[in-house]
């Protein structure tokens, strides 16, 4: 053989056993990562469910891939997303946000685990056969927004008591966001308020909403739990601040942004815990031996500044209660 074959054949071989090499390697797991609002909004949350991954061992472009969906507020692009997912391979789908995800991935696999996000109790749904022994491929982390929907209609009583008319926002298309404004419109008529329901179907619909908030003379305002309104938090405290109208809401970064008050569980730990199960799950647990997470400690947080600016005094033991306050 001449030098000049003999070296060719000699770089053809290195290339087929370096192909062969690299063709033995395992594949990094998929986790799929399922949405329907918005990433510009929930970075924070991004964040924290790789947290959760790395309390495993798991770290995204070392030993794991995660592919991203967003909704962008289009909860009709789901089903579509979490069926690419499948495609995709994924080891696990992380379907956050709250119900639409999770039904969306649930009509995508029977097989592939589901580690979900929500506000909504997941029993209620039909989504899990009980919070300790989920069965099937669903499990994740729930904050029972609905059952403290009540407590955020008190807290609101307390730092309005002369206000007689109660605002509710809620997604007309998500029903954990309907549940939740039915607890909250429930227990206000008991405390004597008339309560307003202003219903949106896409975060196009608030400015509307908003109009119709003032058209109905609305003496506080409850803006329920929503990926739609969590992607647009920052639009929503605005057009709040444009009314001078006192809200409370669920989340710490409503207030963080300007909001008036909050009561709920940490969102970022909640989207940890879900990190968490995946890389549990990616060790070889099941969804149905591991119990629904449910959000156990509720921080209360008030703007001072934006009391202010509405001219509110917020009572003293109201203050005493607040895990923060912000000045």
């Amino acid at each position: 053989m001449k030098r000049r074959e003999f070296i060719a054949a000699l770089g053809g071989t290195a290339a087929a056993w370096s192909f062969t090499v690299h063709a033995q390697q395992p594949a990094m797991p998929i986790v799929g990562f399922l949405n329907g609002a918005s990433p510009t909004e929930l970075e924070s949350r991004v964040v924290a469910f790789r947290n959760g991954l790395a309390e495993g061992g798991y770290i995204e472009g070392q030993n794991v891939a995660i592919e991203f969906r967003w909704g962008l507020g289009q909860y009709d692009r789901l089903p579509q997303m979490a069926v690419d997912l499948v495609r995709r391979g994924a080891a696990v789908i992380a379907a956050t946000g709250g119900v639409p995800s999770v039904r969306a991935a649930r009509a995508a696999t029977s097989d592939i685990p589901i580690v979900f996000t929500m506000g909504a109790d997941p029993v209620a749904f039909g989504l899990v056969a009980s919070l300790n022994r989920p069965g099937g491929n669903i499990t994740g982390v729930t904050l029972l927004s609905g059952e403290i929907a009540s407590k955020r209609v008190a807290l609101a009583r307390d730092l309005l008591p002369g206000a007689t008319t109660l605002g509710v926002l809620l997604n007309a298309t998500t029903p954990a966001s309907e549940a939740e404004a039915a607890v909250a419109e429930r227990v206000a008529r008991t405390l004597g308020w008339q309560v307003k329901l202003l219903k949106i179907i896409k975060g196009e619909d608030l400015d509307a909403a908003f109009r119709s908030l003032m058209r109905e003379r609305v003496d506080a305002l409850l803006v329920t739990t929503d990926p739609i309104f969590e992607s647009q938090r920052h639009r929503i405290v605005a057009l709040v601040a444009d009314r001078a109208v006192p809200a409370i809401y669920a989340l710490r970064e409503y207030v963080v942004a300007g909001g008036l008050m909050s009561y709920g569980a940490s969102i970022n730990d909640v989207y940890r815990q879900a990190g968490a199960y995946a890389g549990r799950i990616l060790k070889g647990e099941k969804p149905a031996d591991l119990p629904v997470i449910q959000a156990s400690k509720f921080d209360l947080f008030i703007n001072l500044k934006t009391a202010k600016t509405l001219g509110i005094a917020v009572p003293p033991a109201l203050l005493a209660l607040a895990d923060e306050v912000i000045e």
